[in-house]
């Protein structure tokens, strides 16, 4: 059966939604099929759970390295400055670029955060239920993660907005709204360069038990990062610690308000909400893909895929295949069995997911006992992308408090 139908590679395709019903055709007529690509030499979409894993769990075969882990190829240069990102290297450098903050984030640090993040979830929730309306992204999605994130690093309150907006310049990359050339990433992600160099100015002075003094004085085999390596890890963490959890809260709450019942559910029993959150990073990850670059031939399911070839890994794919989850169409605030794979597998399972998982718990909870009768005021605007899952703006309405 041709699947040239299927196209992948552009952006507009996943405006309206992710395009499930291309994956469920690849996952039942070819679950590693090469893709056409407009500028580049196409790549392997990975559509099968069991397939996701093997790529992930594989790094010497199937580099982040090589070519980094957008699907278009990259010039030397742009490749230099990717790879001093974590989510760019392979072990042992991702090993011990790892090792530097993990343990800010395992889960006992995670749970002392609760009260805190209890508190400020009232605070952000305080701001609109008065109104009867708000613009979900930015008033509520946006802001736990930003502030948690920001308090980590160190950044000041003054600061948090221009996090915000460099954060949506350097994910919105294939989205006109935020940048539209590679020049406008560059000057995004310099920016974010300069204002962490800024920031580390200020903590040599005066010293602060934060992330960003962390990165400052660790050493990794006897020596500290270097400039560009502060940076990177800055940028990192800094964007994907608000963007992704960002982007799971409006998609769980655009799923509740397309399912009445399962928000009603949810509203009446908050302690289902931990399993809910499972359900919503599946149902509607953060993330669509990431590639892979073939260091060597190899195969998958009886494929041969060449040395330099692009495997892409495939998300909202994997996790929505029949062999694994029952009923995988289905949104299901309490569905138990949910090995989803959301927050990645292997080397580059999510640092932060414990902190992820804790953060939506406690803003959900707060949303569906405070905002009644929620619901959308306008269509959602969804971000222009194939990589990330993205909404810009959602509109919702509800009943004063």
């Amino acid at each position: 059966m041709a699947l040239d139908h299927i196209d992948l590679d552009d952006p507009d395709n996943f405006v309206a939604g992710t395009p499930h019903h291309w994956f469920k055709e690849l996952r039942r007529e070819a679950p590693v099929y090469f893709h056409k690509e407009r500028s580049g030499p196409g790549f392997w979409c990975i559509t099968k759970y069991e397939d996701v894993k093997q790529v992930s769990r594989d790094p010497q075969t199937f580099s982040s390295w090589l070519g980094g882990t957008n699907i278009p190829d990259r010039d030397e240069q742009a490749l230099q400055g990717m790879r001093m990102i974590m989510l760019n290297m392979d072990p042992p450098q991702h090993v011990k670029f790892r090792r530097i903050v993990q343990r800010g984030f395992t889960p006992q640090m995670t749970a002392k955060q609760e009260p805190y993040l209890r508190a400020l979830s009232k605070r952000i929730v305080d701001a609109v239920a008065q109104r009867g309306e708000c613009e979900f992204v930015e008033e509520l999605a946006a802001e736990l993660p930003l502030q948690v994130i920001c308090e980590l690093m160190g950044v000041p309150q003054e600061d948090r907005k221009l996090i915000f907006d460099l954060s949506n310049k350097l994910i919105g990359f294939d989205d006109p709204e935020f940048q539209n050339t590679e020049e406008d990433a560059r000057l995004a992600s310099m920016q974010m360069f300069g204002y962490a160099m800024k920031l580390a100015e200020r903590y040599k002075k005066e010293p602060v038990d934060n992330l960003t003094n962390t990165l400052m004085n660790v050493e990794i085999d006897g020596e500290k990062l270097t400039e560009i390596e502060f940076c990177s890890f800055f940028l990192l963490l800094l964007v994907a610690g608000n963007e992704t959890t960002r982007t799971v809260t409006t998609n769980g709450m655009r799923a509740l308000l397309a399912h009445p019942d399962q928000l009603q559910l949810l509203a009446k029993n908050p302690e289902l909400v931990p399993r809910a959150v499972e359900e919503f990073v599946r149902f509607d990850p953060a993330v669509h893909h990431f590639r892979r670059t073939v260091t060597q031939d190899t195969e998958i399911r009886g494929q041969k895929i060449r040395k330099g070839d692009k495997v892409v890994v495939w998300y909202p794919s994997a996790n929505r295949d029949e062999d694994v989850f029952v009923a995988p169409d289905t949104f299901d605030v309490t569905r138990e069995d949910n090995p989803h794979l959301a927050f990645g597998i292997g080397e580059h399972y999510c640092l932060g997911a414990n902190l992820a998982r804790l953060e939506l718990t406690v803003i959900f909870q707060e949303m569906l006992t405070r905002l009644r009768n929620p619901r959308l005021a306008a269509p959602p605007r969804r971000l222009r992308s194939n990589f990330i899952n993205g909404v810009k703006e959602m509109r919702i309405a509800f009943d004063p408090e």
